[in-house]
């Protein structure tokens, strides 16, 4: 546990940097988890995937993310990543979000494993909607699409 709690500090330590010395609040997300619509209805898989996690705006293009969830096997997971935006289509920012994952008991142990994920956003206000495709691997991940409502306190 405090390994993983250090990962995703070090994950968030960019803001620290000299470069983002002073937080935004405007540029602050705060989510409650995800909900995922899996592909393989019946595996019996939690849709359901409550938890706390934060995404950091450093810019148009990139974000940093990190956060703790109920995954889709009733267990806990952690992450903590990037995500590079750089094309649009109207409000929608369309890109990846690259980062580490754990907690899943067919994929490597439970252990720490890397994933590249297609994503879209759509940001308005408080208010703001990423959407994932989670590609299946191999008997160890069931593949989705995940949905995650995020809000902010300060909007632009």
């Amino acid at each position: 546990m405090k390994r993983q709690a250090c990962l995703i500090c070090i994950g968030l330590s960019g803001l620290c940097s000299p470069v983002h010395a002073q937080l935004d609040a405007s540029r602050l997300w705060l989510n409650a988890g995800f909900y995922s619509a899996h592909f393989d209805t019946d595996q019996g898989l939690r849709n359901a995937n409550p938890g706390l996690g934060f995404e950091y705006a450093l810019n148009d293009t990139w974000s940093v993310t990190a956060g703790r969830f109920r995954n889709s096997n009733n267990a806990n997971s952690n992450y903590a990543g990037a995500y590079y935006q750089p094309w649009r289509m109207g409000n929608v920012k369309l890109g990846v979000v690259a980062g580490f994952f754990n907690g899943y008991p067919n994929a490597f142990d439970g252990g720490w494993f890397p994933a590249l994920i297609p994503t879209a956003s759509l940001e308005r206000g408080h208010w703001g909607l990423n959407v994932a495709w989670v590609p299946p691997l191999d008997n160890r991940l069931y593949g989705a699409v995940s949905f995650q409502v995020k809000y902010r306190w300060r909007a632009d």
